[in-house]
């Protein structure tokens, strides 16, 4: 399965010529608006950078090899008083299992967790303010025990919005990790890929 960074919390799946996209965004500082084509779109929750399916094309194809569950969750701490509720998306294809946290803004429950449990790609927001920070994070990570992690919805440079943190923190948070920083944007999954944290470069970077 092959995982492509558009940047944010934006990820294209593809998998026997079918492509989904994760939480297209609009409007994030330093990248630009998802402008793509696939067969599926999921979005984690409505909000303009995560929801913005103008920028997706979508086109009929053939059976989805993508097999597609969910877990409720928040936006924040508070049951989605301040920012509403959270789709988390796990999606199965080529023996391999990826789960989507979108905009994650609590810790999560054991019953939460327990479907997420060991997958092999963990796609996870760092950056707090509107979601975990990267010491939340690293907890979930402990908790989930995945094999591979994706960072995403954090800042970098010019890039993501100013209230957000940045991925180093998370690193330093999970010392016996990994981390191994990629060139381009675009990771391929297999059931033997090596556990790491992937940092991956957003593909809509302007």
């Amino acid at each position: 399965m092959k995982l492509t960074w558009l940047g944010h919390a934006c990820f294209m799946l593809e998998s026997k010529e079918n492509r989904l996209v994760l939480d297209p965004f609009a409007g994030v500082p330093g990248l630009r608006d998802v402008d793509t084509e696939a067969e599926q779109v999921l979005c984690s929750h409505d909000h303009f950078d995560h929801h913005y399916l103008a920028g997706v094309k979508l086109h009929e194809g053939g059976a989805s090899p993508f097999a597609v569950s969910t877990v409720a969750t928040f936006h924040d701490a508070q049951g989605g008083a301040l920012r509403g509720s959270n789709t988390v998306h796990i999606l199965s294809a080529e023996r391999c299992t990826v789960v989507h946290l979108g905009d994650l803004g609590h810790r999560l429950t054991e019953a939460q967790a327990e479907p997420l449990r060991n997958c092999d790609v963990l796609l996870l927001p760092v950056g707090g303010t509107y979601t975990i920070d990267a010491e939340q994070a690293a907890e979930t990570v402990r908790q989930l025990q995945p094999r591979v992690v994706i960072p995403m919805h954090y800042r970098a440079g010019a890039v993501g919005f100013a209230n957000l943190g940045g991925v180093e923190p998370l690193a330093a948070a999970l010392p016996d990790w990994d981390v191994r920083r990629y060139a381009g944007s675009s990771l391929d999954v297999t059931a033997e890929t090596d556990a790491q944290i992937a940092l991956l470069q957003p593909l809509c970077k302007v």
